[in-house]
């Protein structure tokens, strides 16, 4: 594992840093908004007072901070693979060009001791998963990874509310920021409660120190960052594109790590592009509080036993 130049200063000055996947680069937006919404992403964490470090494979080598060129690589490269935690040893092997899913983003964030990541949505239970037992590798590794992770939830095309039982079976601790109902990624309500509300970084920073101090848990905090209500995707075009796309997937017997990118190309598409425009309105957003919370954490003294911002 390497660092880039700008977390290494980071590190050594002791300055914030935020965590950032680079699947949303290679597999999460199409060509040529990926490489634009990198940048801006990285661009709104520094604007926050904090240093970005996107996490992701060149090749065989992981990098904790890609320079702009790594990240164009990332963005136009073909062949790019998709990388969870079970996959990190096996492209480095391979030397291969990969991109971090939230789950690898997650780990290798933990390890480098980045305290914070910002992510869009999650993984989840897919539906129908008491057939398939398709589910996320994101949630069993969130109960491992002492990081918090600025989501929008999960991803609205997922099982929500059995992801957020699973959540709760593997003690990954869940709060809404400035809101006890649950995000559902392109809509700002999911349809279900959470309980806790957090309502500025410095709340959050104040959980973070808690849950140092009482030396209990090893899990993730999610923080749920709903879209205000005006910027969400209309609900009715929303629920319609879906119900669209889940019978796609089954005509078409797409399975596995397809699912997730087939059915966001096809809200790209039946919307015309307005699902996209949520998708970078949401993750923008989440750069920005990510990086307050480092910044708040950063502020007081560094907390033993969780992941603090280098």
């Amino acid at each position: 594992m390497r660092y880039g130049e700008q977390v290494t200063r980071a590190r050594r000055d002791g300055r914030p840093v935020v965590a950032l996947e680079s699947t949303i680069i290679s597999h999460g937006l199409p060509h040529p908004d990926n490489l634009r919404v990198a940048r801006e992403i990285e661009q709104t964490v520094r604007d926050n007072g904090a240093v970005p470090a996107t996490i992701g494979m060149i090749g065989g080598e992981l990098v904790v901070g890609l320079d702009d060129d790594q990240i164009e690589h990332l963005a136009l490269a073909e062949g790019v693979a998709k990388l969870s935690v079970r996959d990190l040893a096996v492209a480095a092997a391979r030397r291969a060009d990969g991109a971090t899913t939230v789950a690898a983003t997650s780990a290798v964030a933990a390890a480098a001791e980045i305290g914070v990541f910002a992510t869009g949505g999650l993984g989840g239970v897919h539906r129908e998963a008491s057939v398939t037992f398709d589910e996320s590798a994101d949630l069993v590794t969130l109960a491992r990874t002492p990081i918090v992770v600025v989501c929008a939830g999960v991803k609205s095309i997922l099982d929500v509310g059995a992801t957020l039982e699973r959540l709760e079976t593997l003690g990954v601790a869940v709060a809404g920021y400035g809101t006890k109902r649950f995000p559902g990624f392109f809509i700002t309500d999911g349809g279900f409660d959470v309980d806790w509300q957090l309502d500025s970084p410095e709340q959050v920073a104040d959980v973070i120190r808690a849950r140092a101090d009482q030396g209990v848990g090893a899990g993730a905090l999610i923080l749920a960052n709903p879209l205000p209500a005006d910027e969400q995707l209309d609900p009715a075009l929303h629920d319609r594109t879906l119900a669209e796309g889940l019978e796609l997937l089954a005509d078409r017997h797409v399975t596995g790590k397809a699912v997730t990118p087939f059915l966001l190309s096809h809200f790209h598409e039946s919307t015309a592009g307005q699902s996209l425009a949520v998708n970078v309105r949401i993750i923008l957003r989440n750069a920005a509080l990510a990086a307050r919370i480092a910044v708040a954490t950063t502020a007081a003294p560094a907390p033993v036993g969780f992941a603090a911002p280098a």
